[in-house]
């Protein structure tokens, strides 16, 4: 039964559609079968991940609008144990077409359910918005991750996203949950930085992830190529700091196996 996870600001660039694809591709190296959803109709996820949103021939939107089951919309990537549902721009006109719908906060919610048990995970990109489709994928999640860049304003605007977490809990997802924040975008060097990331932490302990994702070219060089930063440089900064979130949320979970040479062997009494 897959774990659902949106990634999820409605600021933009923090670092949000770099974390939904180097999460996943991680997940899927550490063996958990995953499906990225790009809903986002700017459709970098999908690009990220080495296809043309402008080529893809059946998008997101087609389930959520058309009511096409998404498992028919799947495609392959080169990463291990990753598979992609990709975002079209036609998703600037979900927003409207899906006004009024019945239900539709749960649309995506429906169109997901099905496929919870052909994966271990299933990670939402979400748009920098808080807009209809980003409401569907809080809907249809069972925890959020919000990416919080180290720089300035980063708290700013957390306080409206939590409220919109907080609503969705109350109305329409009592078992939403956040999986926690993340830094992104750290430089050590920076005394701003440093201060981010104490403000953060004062402010939401436990809800912080402990891995921080420093500020590193080959996460930003990775999306020109239509890589994940662990196909484009697995030794780098970069890719360490996501599998290393990608441990610490099967941590979290409880889905870590230990690996049987490393299993403490019962000393009889």
């Amino acid at each position: 039964m897959a774990k659902i996870i949106a990634i999820v600001n409605q600021k933009g660039g923090v670092g949000k559609t770099t974390t939904a694809i180097n999460l996943a591709a991680s997940l899927g190296v550490l063996e958990k079968k995953t499906l990225l959803v790009d809903a986002d109709p700017q459709a970098n996820a999908t690009s990220g991940v080495g296809y043309d949103p402008r080529e893809v021939k059946a998008s997101i939107y087609e389930s959520l609008i058309n009511g096409a089951p998404a498992a028919d919309l799947v495609i392959g990537t080169d990463n291990p144990n990753l598979e992609l549902l990709p975002g079209h721009i036609d998703l600037v006109g979900a927003e409207i077409e899906m006004i009024d719908m019945p239900e539709r906060e749960h649309m995506l919610k429906k169109v997901l359910e099905p496929m919870r048990d052909l994966y271990d995970f299933i990670i939402i990109d979400c748009s920098p918005s808080l807009g209809l489709v980003t409401v569907n994928a809080l809907t249809a999640a069972d925890s959020v991750i919000i990416p919080v860049q180290c720089e300035y304003f980063a708290l700013e605007g957390l306080g409206k996203l939590l409220n919109t977490v907080k609503i969705v809990q109350q109305r329409l997802n009592t078992a939403l949950s956040i999986e926690g924040m993340l830094l992104t975008m750290y430089d050590s060097r920076l005394r701003l930085a440093n201060q981010v990331v104490e403000e953060v932490k004062t402010h939401f302990q436990q809800l912080v992830f402990d891995t921080v994702v420093h500020r590193n070219v080959s996460l930003g060089e990775a999306p020109s190529h239509g890589q994940t930063v662990l196909m484009h440089d697995a030794s780098c900064k970069g890719a360490v700091n996501y599998l290393n979130l990608a441990r610490e949320i099967l941590q979290k979970n409880q889905m870590t196996r230990i690996p049987e040479h490393e299993r403490t062997i019962p000393v009889e009494q």
